[in-house]
């Protein structure tokens, strides 16, 4: 087998066996294959696709060209979750003492931020001593303990991925649907979960800004998932506006014990009920998703979940008095604060602007090197379709300076005011 015959296949548009593309997969890792192939392959996918077997054949060789958890040893059906990314998404911080509360196994391996999208390891790890890094005979343990646990990403989790991604990243070849969906179900694929809820962000701060193509990558996800012999769920979310009011690494922390309490942000909470109505559905807990759902949300509202996520935290050396004393963490830095400049109603607020403007008050990343402020942030006072007078306060910028002209140039230019009541539709689909 030689690889410049698999790219001429590929570049004719003819489909490649399994065994074709473990051949590639393996090449690459191994160093056998060098870039300059590997990137005229993946500009042959770019241009002409692949079809669902390909994706699974590639998603299932990315996979196995690392450690694939085995995670048979914790009691029950072992659930996940996997967001394609946004702004202010907190989610998988008030998921997992949810979920475990209510009775499922939530075994979690999440990332870190980059760019405007932030990520759930730093969230955590404003929290004073919490250890995103477990061995993985503890990390199994504690979800027998306790129901639930979040590390960071083991280095040796598909590691082709990791690869393939960086040169994805500097030969146009990112946006790529086969592509993405193949790179994020190797990766769930690996960490060892029965069943896995997918939500897909679409709309101006999600990485899909159309519902058209949010629609054929959670397609394509949940039919590699389901090849690949797991359960699989997708959900398509908007990102029009930021998840919830909070943006940035403590103050998410601080909407996440919010929403534990039971009087966290609505768009938040439905978003948590409606993934944990599924997961507590494929887990077995309830018959079905209705009934997951309203047990989620009565379990939310009712505040009974908020132990369960000190215990957690606890459990992996997180400081619990730091989140029982929260109020202390809006007074870590200097706060800037933005008023309306008309009547009217919101009618927009650029997500992917205000993802941009936390990052450069210092949230997040320009590039992996980069490191980020766990206190400043953003808190957006509005949501869109609120009624607004001129002088209303509509956004709180925590700052230490840095980066404050630009983020206000960009909050100020996301704001559209007007006099129409917009309803937005948080929930597109939800593919089973």
């Amino acid at each position: 087998m030689q690889m410049v015959d698999l790219i001429n296949k590929k570049k004719y548009g003819d489909e490649l066996s399994h065994d074709e593309i473990k051949f590639i997969i393996d090449g690459y890792t191994k160093g056998l294959i060098p870039d300059y192939q590997m990137s005229a392959f993946l500009m042959s996918v770019y241009f002409n696709g692949m079809t669902t077997d390909e994706s699974t054949a590639l998603a299932l060789a990315m996979r196995d060209s690392g450690d694939v958890l085995d995670l048979s040893d914790i009691t029950g059906t072992k659930v996940d979750k996997h967001s394609t990314g946004g702004v202010g998404d907190k989610v998988s911080i008030v998921l997992a003492p949810l979920v475990a509360y209510l009775g499922a196994k939530l075994a979690k391996m999440s990332g870190r931020g980059l760019g405007h999208t932030g990520g759930t390891i730093d969230k955590l790890e404003s929290i004073p001593g919490f250890q995103v890094e477990l061995p993985l005979g503890k990390f199994k343990d504690q979800v027998n303990e306790i129901g639930c646990a979040i590390v960071g990403q083991s280095g040796d989790i598909a590691p082709a991925d990791k690869l393939i991604y960086a040169l994805r990243d500097v030969t146009a070849t990112v946006d790529s649907i086969p592509l993405i969906a193949s790179s994020i179900m190797s990766k769930k694929l690996a960490s060892g979960a029965d069943a896995i809820v997918l939500d897909v962000k679409v709309g101006s701060g999600a990485f899909m800004k159309t519902l058209e193509d949010a629609r054929k990558l959670s397609k394509l996800m949940v039919e590699i998932g389901k090849k690949a012999g797991k359960k699989v769920s997708a959900i398509l979310t908007s990102m029009e506006e930021p998840l919830g009011y909070k943006i940035g690494n403590a103050l998410e922390i601080y909407e996440s014990i919010e929403t534990l309490e039971g009087h966290g942000p609505e768009d938040l909470t439905e978003i948590v009920c409606v993934i944990t109505g599924h997961l507590l559905k494929d887990s077995g807990v309830v018959k079905d998703y209705e009934a997951g759902y309203k047990l989620a949300y009565e379990t939310l509202k009712s505040g009974a979940a908020l132990p369960k996520f000190y215990e957690f935290v606890k459990a992996q050396n997180g400081d619990v008095n730091f989140l029982k004393n929260k109020d202390e963490i809006l007074t870590k830095t200097k706060q800037h604060k933005l008023y309306a400049k008309a009547d009217g109603y919101l009618e927009k607020v650029d997500a992917l602007k205000v993802g941009l403007a936390g990052m450069k008050l210092g949230a997040g990343r320009a590039t992996k090197e980069d490191k980020i402020n766990l206190f400043v942030g953003i808190d957006l006072h509005i949501k869109i379709g609120d009624k607004i007078k001129k002088g209303d306060l509509i956004c709180t910028l925590y700052h230490d300076e840095k980066g404050l002209v630009d983020a206000i140039e960009l909050i100020e230019s996301s704001y559209i005011i007007g006099p129409n009541k917009r309803h937005l539709k948080l929930v597109e689909e939800m593919i089973v």
